[in-house]
């Protein structure tokens, strides 16, 4: 997309799952407070912030299912 890498943040999660679930130790997702309105070009990619505690939790759940504990 030229001056951006084409994202789109409502595959955030499931590709953070996917990763946990193959194993992944980490993993790096953009936030902001306001992503539709960031001057960076990657307002498209980022997970508003205020989502982000939810979906850590999620992820840490799914972590701890995948690894059987």
């Amino acid at each position: 997309q030229g001056g951006s890498s084409g994202g789109e943040r409502r595959f955030v999660e499931t590709l953070a799952r996917a990763a946990v679930a193959v194993g992944v130790a980490g993993v790096f997702i953009e936030t902001h407070q306001d992503p539709d309105n960031s001057t960076s070009s990657d307002g498209p990619n980022m997970l508003p912030l205020k989502d982000m505690p939810a979906l850590l939790e999620r992820l840490m759940a799914f972590d701890r299912i995948a690894k059987g504990l």
